[in-house]
């Protein structure tokens, strides 16, 4: 038997984890304008926030195609899967996972798809598919993989500390009067993930209280954290703040860089942590 892992662009989980362990990544479709990118393949992170410095209106994200999914599908059935799970972008935020399911149904009669919606985003979906596909390769059916996938969905937590909320205030992904209110205040926003949206999770004045502060939400969970990943935004301070982690946590941490997909809405500079507990 052979489980194998899908997921989206929106992970943000380094190239290297992804090919390691063998995790099919959909990618979603970012607009500047009139022109189209595949995340991942034709559109950089680099290169992303080149194009974001130099472009007075926010770029546009696309859910794949159905067709996309079906071909991973497919592609993973030749390569001798037996079942397919799929870990998916909140379903609040996207409709990358209808499009998982539409593409399940077409396959039904040739190989099993279970899709499960994360409620999470960037590397909270990420950590998901790295603990499924390590559950995989140790031999779990697809019955085990997948409720593994959803008892960590109940459990991710990611917690993100912004430079601005100006991108999610213009992509609508927040309340207007908060974001105001936060602008005028010049402080840093920190935005939780909670049931698959994104909700304010408090304020800082600098950005190294807000890098304190996330830190100390790790820390508040008396070590029942499990699979930390740091999420970062094209951010100069990320070693730094791996290290005041690392004071506190003694496992692996993933860092991951967010993509267009994440970065669309939450900004350059936007630095956080996922993980479960």
């Amino acid at each position: 038997m052979s489980i194998r892992i899908v997921t989206d662009s929106s992970c943000d989980l380094p190239d290297d984890a992804v090919a390691e362990h063998g995790i099919r990544v959909v990618p979603l479709s970012i607009r500047f304008g009139d022109e189209e990118f595949i995340d991942r393949e034709q559109l950089s992170t680099q290169e992303f926030w080149r194009r974001c410095a130099a472009s007075s209106t926010l770029p546009e994200t696309a859910a794949p195609a159905p067709g996309q999914f079906e071909q991973a599908y497919r592609e993973l059935l030749a390569e001798g899967a037996t079942g397919i799970v799929v870990v998916s972008l909140s379903g609040a935020l996207s409709a990358t996972m209808q499009s998982a399911e539409l593409a399940a149904r077409s396959v039904a009669d040739d190989v099993e798809v279970r899709v499960v919606d994360t409620r999470s985003v960037s590397l909270g979906v990420g950590t998901i598919a790295l603990a499924c596909a390590r559950a995989a390769a140790d031999g779990a059916s697809i019955d085990e993989v997948e409720a593994q996938a959803r008892q960590l969905a109940e459990r991710t937590r990611v917690f993100g500390a912004l430079d601005t909320l100006d991108n999610l205030k213009k992509g609508g992904r927040i309340g207007n009067a908060r974001a105001l209110l936060a602008t005028a205040l010049a402080i840093k926003p920190i935005i939780e993930v909670v049931d698959g949206q994104v909700e304010q999770g408090g304020k800082q004045r600098t950005r190294s209280k807000a890098l304190k502060f996330l830190v100390d939400k790790v820390v508040s969970f008396e070590g029942d954290v499990h699979d930390l990943a740091v999420l970062h935004a094209d951010c100069d301070d990320v070693d730094q703040f791996v290290e005041l982690l690392r004071a506190h946590y003694d496992g692996e941490i993933v860092v991951g860089e967010i993509g267009p997909v994440i970065g669309t809405h939450a900004g350059r500079g936007t630095i956080g942590v996922a993980f479960n507990a």
